[in-house]
């Protein structure tokens, strides 16, 4: 194996690791909180640089670009402005141009409003434009900024297919009258932001797909009442090759509690086909559509046990190549043999044997940027060059981890009371005896989402600080079919809050967790889950660290009444006696244990608002409650430091609840 280009630490403001036997509490919880070096990475065409988004102290994100065939160090090409803003993605127009996407939230008389805009720049930084269209005559507010759905635009390199959000404007000061709105698609250079008009805009669509060539062909529309507030059926439809006429092909219930119908992902040109998910027997399954107007449709994979739920594709057209699932781990499903293959090689090759995941191609697909990561390991980004079969390491994830001591996860089950087995996994502290250890219970976020074998930065700082932690798949969870979703977290929250505490109580009942060292950690829906799971059972767990919760379903469903989405939510969490009984703000008297809470003051997925109400109600109730705010930061808490002081207190707080030394 041959090094083609390692990033110098210090270029991008990491420090060299130190013995993790010589750190204290602080340094462990540094380490761990501090973000991800890498947080995208694309390959250019040629295959000879990389640009990655990383975090900056200051300016929030800031890009880097690489060169692959030399040992310079990376150059800066574009910074945010300040940490209210960022760069969250950045791809390639052509070997030496970027499009990158901003994200910004600004608070609009108390009303979070999130915005996006695309912006292209040389690969050094310069002849930056704005490719998001300028809105000053715009009549309304344009959040969306656009999206890339096409890289390739026959004869004409550099240009991009992107989504546009037009808008009425204002055409009192200008001999041109404009009166259309409603999501269309667009051919812009990214030199000269020059655009045209691939497809006029429709007030009822909500996606288009492009097969990869520059030829859009599907379309998928959501109408809306007379209010202007989305209805629950997407509808999609397809285009002949060479035709223009738009035909039907498949409904989509998004209030259903499964697939809910043929939900179309990526178009095929070469086999004329669509790839979409669609029910089999309860489960997601992967289906091709043909798009020649027979609707011809074959299963191209499906599971008996769990959904299959990931769409594996690679290069610039996107070309699938596969389809993934989990199990006790994520696994890949090859259909293009030679990366069947070469995954399994440089899987078996490369240190502790990592899940492979191809992330970009070159034009020609000869090099391939690929992550190798595990459950002991953030992960490593390598480029590969099928033509010399050499490999060689380009970036790590989390410099800062180097050395340090990581915990294997385990995938268990557990019975719950009235007997299911759910699937869980397990972390011990390297080197326990796994008995009579203090033990957390970290139920995941969603509710409609799972949690897998990899990585996990928050599971490690715990397991890092003695702690097992059992993560349950809860009924309620995504991943295992439409049975086991039940009608959600929040509506079914007695059986997914009861398979958390019933994953405690296993905890206990296994020796693992000593007598009263048992403490619960959630963010977002799993701060919810430990709170609610303290309602269900006051006196199981010691103390509840809650990260962005919900704390209250009617303030949930209120903070949704000013989006066009609200019949959603408002279907979402329902009515009747679950909503006060499911609220753990609503149920404070119930709690014993003392609470610590960490919300961002821009959270735009729970309004911290949420903390407010649960902090207030704790304490009127005489309660054990702390509420930390951190100003500026949204749902994710993507800072640094508000990560370290969040690891560092949750730490000193659940020692303190369950009388173990500060250490």
């Amino acid at each position: 194996m041959r090094a083609v280009w390692m990033a110098s630490v210090a270029a991008i403001g990491i420090c060299a690791a130190v013995s993790a036997a010589a750190e204290d509490a602080p340094a462990v919880a540094a380490r761990f909180g501090a973000l991800e070096a890498v947080q995208q990475i694309s390959l250019s065409p040629d295959g000879t640089k990389v640009a990655y988004v990383t975090p900056h102290p200051t300016a929030g994100t800031v890009v880097y670009v690489a060169d692959l065939t030399g040992t310079a160090l990376p150059k800066l090409a574009i910074a945010s402005h300040g940490k209210d803003e960022q760069i969250y993605w950045c791809g390639w127009s052509n070997a030496a141009r970027l499009v990158c996407k901003v994200y910004v939230v600004y608070n609009n008389a108390g009303q979070l409003l999130g915005f996006t805009r695309a912006y292209a720049l040389d690969a050094d930084g310069g002849n930056a434009v704005m490719l998001s269209p300028n809105t000053s005559r715009a009549i309304g507010i344009v959040q969306n900024g656009g999206a890339v759905i096409d890289w390739d635009v026959a004869g004409k390199p550099g240009s991009v297919l992107m989504t546009r959000a037009f808008v009425d404007e204002d055409g009192r000061d200008s001999n041109v009258s404009t009166a259309k709105s409603g999501l269309g698609v667009e051919e812009v250079d990214s030199l000269t932001a020059k655009r045209r008009t691939v497809e006029r805009p429709r007030p009822d669509a909500a996606e288009y797909i492009s097969d990869g060539h520059g030829m859009v062909r599907i379309m998928g529309t959501m109408s809306a009442d007379p209010d202007g507030l989305l209805r629950d059926k997407v509808k999609y439809f397809f285009r002949r090759r060479a035709s223009r006429e738009w035909q039907a092909l498949s409904s989509l219930d998004v209030k259903s509690t499964g697939v809910g119908g043929f939900n179309p992902y990526a178009v095929d040109a070469a086999r004329n086909v669509v790839y979409g998910f669609d029910d089999q027997d309860g489960r997601s399954a992967l289906f091709s559509v043909a798009l020649d107007g027979t609707g011809t449709r074959k299963l191209e994979l499906g599971r008996g046990d769990v959904d299959v739920d990931g769409l594996v594709r690679i290069g610039r057209q996107g070309r699938v190549v596969g389809a993934s699932y989990a199990t006790e781990r994520r696994t890949v499903e090859y259909f293009d043999p030679d990366l069947k293959k070469l995954a399994a090689g440089l899987g078996r090759a490369l240190p502790g044997k990592p899940l492979i995941s191809f992330v970009d191609a070159t034009a020609d697909e000869g090099k391939l940027l690929l992550l190798a990561a595990s459950d002991t390991d953030a992960g490593k980004f390598y480029l590969f060059d099928k033509a010399t079969r050499q490999l060689g390491e380009v970036l790590p994830v989390r410099p800062e981890l180097t050395g340090q001591a990581m915990a294997p996860m385990q995938a268990i089950t557990f019975p719950a009371a009235d007997g299911t087995q759910i699937p869980a996994y397990l972390t011990l502290p390297v080197g326990s005896s796994g008995k009579n250890i203090p033990a957390v219970v970290m139920p995941h976020g969603g509710p409609g989402a799972r949690d897998e074998w990899g990585f996990d930065w928050l599971v490690q700082f715990f397991a890092a600080r003695g702690f097992a932690v059992l993560q349950p798949n809860f009924r309620g969870s995504t991943g295992y079919g439409a049975s086991w979703y039940q009608q959600n977290g929040f509506k079914s929250w007695k059986i997914a809050i009861g398979d958390v505490v019933d994953a405690g109580r296993w905890l206990k009942s296994q020796g693992i967790a000593a007598p009263d060292k048992l403490g619960t950690v959630g963010w977002s829906y799993g701060g919810y889950a430990a709170l609610q799971s303290s309602v269900l059972d006051p006196d199981l767990f010691k103390g509840i660290v809650a990260i962005a919760p919900v704390t209250d379903l009617e303030q949930l469903r209120s903070e949704a009444r000013d989006f066009v989405n609200f019949p959603l939510v408002d279907a979402y969490i329902g009515q009747g006696p679950h909503v006060k009984e499911g609220s753990p703000a609503q149920n404070v008297a119930r709690i014993k244990a003392p609470v610590l809470m960490f919300h961002g003051d821009r959270d735009q997925n729970v309004k911290i608002t949420e903390s407010r109400l649960m902090l207030g109600k704790l304490q009127g109730a005489g309660k054990q409650v702390q509420l930390v705010e951190f100003p500026g930061l949204k749902h994710n808490l993507a800072d640094s430091a508000a990560r370290t002081r969040m690891l560092l207190e949750s730490d000193q707080f659940l020692r303190k609840a369950m009388g173990l030394p500060a250490n």
